[in-house]
């Protein structure tokens, strides 16, 4: 009996043309690197119309997107890497699209009895089309101020706003629909900011130390989330044994009804009476210097490397028989 092929270079996918660009390059290079330390080969790549050409001359490759955004979170990519039958790191296209649209995924986490905030999704054209005034008072009415107002499908908080009043909610409405034709508002819920990584490591979904996040301006907003000092990590974050089991129990739930795979990181927010809160997840953890999973792994006492390591191997293990 002949041993399996072991597989052939990793592919880190970094970069593309989103709004955080910038930020997946830098994700990319640190992942790129972790796994050099390692030993193993890796090939850096942008996306392009180049790249199905660069997969296909590789013998054996993994591909392990670090993608911020539409390109790399919502499907289309791993849908790519699934027709062409290269193995790759992360959850699958459908379970992408669950996750990055805010519209959809937020409905389903509430519908499998998972606390989150009451939410609203509304198109801009119904937004134009039936009067913008009518409809901000009725949001007003029902979500209630104060209340978040972002992109349906976006990251890095690019396009959030917190609304304290009406008046402060058309201009909030214009930023989120800068980033696309569909805006999320809901309900401001008060409280600790934490980030909750969930890695599947030996057929087990993981849940890593909660990182609480406490920035400078108040507003974890993209400045705040990619500024080295503008923001304050604590990890593990200071909340009680059971809150923090609370927190862990929630992101891993949310893991498994979204059906993600790999890696995930949920952003939660504890009230004040300690229940935690589920917000959002990300099926494409930033990996940056300043980024929340990669401070979650070492709190957990994991090497980052050997971390990224062993994702690629999980990959390469489910490649079509």
């Amino acid at each position: 009996m002949t041993d399996s092929p072991t597989h052939g270079p990793i592919v880190v996918l970094a970069g593309g043309l989103s709004h955080e660009r910038d930020v997946s390059l830098r994700s990319g290079r640190r992942v790129a690197q972790a796994l050099r330390d390692q030993g193993r080969e890796v090939v850096e790549s942008d996306i392009g119309a180049d790249l199905v050409d660069l997969l296909r001359s590789l013998e054996n490759p993994v591909a392990f997107p670090v993608l911020h955004g539409g390109v790399g979170e919502d499907g289309g990519l791993q849908q790519v890497l699934s027709l062409l039958e290269v193995p790759y790191v992360g959850s699958e296209p459908a379970a992408c699209r669950r996750s990055f649209n805010k519209a959809v995924g937020g409905p389903l986490i509430a519908q499998a009895g998972l606390a989150r905030p009451l939410l609203a999704a509304l198109p801009h054209d119904m937004f134009r089309e039936l009067g913008a005034a009518a409809i901000m008072a009725a949001l007003g009415e029902r979500i209630g101020f104060p209340m978040i107002v972002k992109p349906a499908r976006s990251g890095s908080a690019l396009g959030c706003t917190k609304v304290d009043s009406l008046e402060e909610l058309p201009s909030a409405m214009v930023g989120a629909y800068s980033y696309g034709d569909l805006a999320v508002i809901e309900e401001y819920i008060a409280g600790t900011e934490v980030a909750v990584t969930v890695v599947e490591l030996d057929g087990q979904q993981i849940a890593l130390p909660a990182v609480e996040i406490r920035p400078n301006s108040g507003i974890y907003d993209y400045t705040a989330r990619y500024t080295a000092g503008e923001t304050r990590f604590i990890v593990p974050a200071t909340l009680s044994e059971e809150q923090a089991a609370a927190c862990a129990e929630l992101a891993v739930a949310a893991h498994r009804v979204l059906g993600l795979r790999d890696l995930s990181r949920a952003d939660i927010i504890v009230r004040t009476d300690g229940t935690p809160v589920f917000i959002e997840t990300n099926v494409a953890p930033g990996m940056t210097e300043t980024s929340l999973m990669p401070q979650a792994v070492e709190a957990a006492g994991y090497d980052f490397g050997l971390l990224c390591a062993q994702l690629v191997d999980n990959a390469w293990a489910r490649r079509p028989a």
